[in-house]
């Protein structure tokens, strides 16, 4: 669950409790192009303030409008869908004809969204089923492959913890891969035992931590949520928290270094018997081949490979950065380094 669905959760509870009305809106299908995917959601308060979105900005002109018109009055959901026709479609602005069929369901009470806000917020993968002809509510334990239903009576939305993103190692490099992950919207930390790396960091959005790193990986029990990328060139450091960090259920595990470097790594992973089947999820060298030489783009490479496998894409072997190289350095009359 990225922050701004967490924002939505926590602005409709603040409103609610100050006395608002307030309707929550979900995509729940999309058809053609459209700006946000199913399960986006926005909070619409009785005034018009909005907090999220389900489009470009277009619906949430109309919802407005109909907000402050006073014209949204039902007390049980309703399904609204935007963009059917050719002159819906211009009028709304939605691209190449796009059509999205949004849930607006007006919020009784903050508790209900105050109880599935504290469960996210504890790391907790939920479902939250909605009754469309009674508008009332259930919480339960969301399966590990859920994702949203809707048959036109019950929705079902899936709310897991936000994404997170463990740095082990606090140089130049991990510097930008903070900057950029944040604003892909993980929940970043730094782990460096080393205080010449760690006094001159001045994010103010980033967990600086001084703990050893696997200690660390430890007690932050990586999940399906959380990726683990070790930067430091030090195996006292790198080698630790990888050993913890393949063991647990992180997404995504990699580590910074030349191939050389990290058939060496594996190597030490055995030594400290570490699974085959363990080892193999070690992404080294990191990152994708996309020619990178300053540490802006080395990290741009790191975080596209991240996000392709948080998304489920299959990579071919041609863009990582092993393969790349090998084929370079086979090349007639071309030299390159490991």
């Amino acid at each position: 669950m990225d922050s701004v669905d967490l924002e939505v959760l926590k602005n409709s509870v603040k409103w609610l409790e100050t006395g608002h009305k307030v309707t929550l809106v979900t995509v729940t299908k999309t058809w053609g192009s459209s700006p946000r995917p199913a399960g986006a959601m926005l909070a619409l308060r009785d005034d018009g303030l909005v907090s999220g979105s389900v489009s470009g900005g277009c619906i949430e002109d109309d919802l407005i409008h109909r907000a402050r018109t006073h014209t949204l009055t039902g007390t049980k959901p309703e399904v609204v869908t935007y963009g059917v026709s050719g002159e819906e479609a211009r009028k709304f602005g939605l691209p190449c004809g796009g059509t999205i069929q949004v849930v607006l369901e007006p919020l009784a009470r903050a508790a209900p969204m105050q109880a599935l806000l504290e469960k996210v917020e504890q790391r907790a993968l939920v479902a939250r089923e909605l009754d469309l002809a009674t508008g009332a509510s259930d919480l339960r334990a969301a399966k590990a492959d859920e994702a949203l239903q809707f048959d036109g009576k019950r929705l079902v939305t899936v709310h897991g913890p936000r994404y997170r993103l463990i740095i082990i190692g606090a140089g130049q490099l991990s510097k930008f891969i903070a900057q950029i992950a944040l604003g892909l919207d993980y929940q970043v930390t730094v782990c460096d035992p080393r205080t010449e790396y760690m006094d001159l960091w001045d994010l103010p959005d980033v967990t600086l931590v001084r703990e050893m790193p696997d200690d660390l990986v430890v007690r932050l029990k990586p999940d399906a949520h959380t990726a683990v990328i070790a930067l430091t060139h030090d195996p006292k450091l790198d080698d630790m928290a990888l050993m913890e960090a393949l063991k647990s259920d992180a997404f995504y595990v990699g580590a910074i270094g030349s191939r050389v470097n990290n058939d060496k790594r594996r190597a030490r992973l055995r030594d400290f018997d570490v699974a085959e089947e363990q080892i193999a999820r070690l992404h080294g060298p990191i990152g994708l081949y996309i020619g990178s030489r300053t540490p802006p783009e080395i990290a741009i490479s790191i975080l596209a490979e991240m996000t392709a496998f948080k998304n489920g894409v299959v990579l071919p072997d041609e863009v990582r950065v092993e393969v790349a190289k090998r084929a370079q350095a086979t090349a007639p009359g071309c030299v390159i380094e490991a």
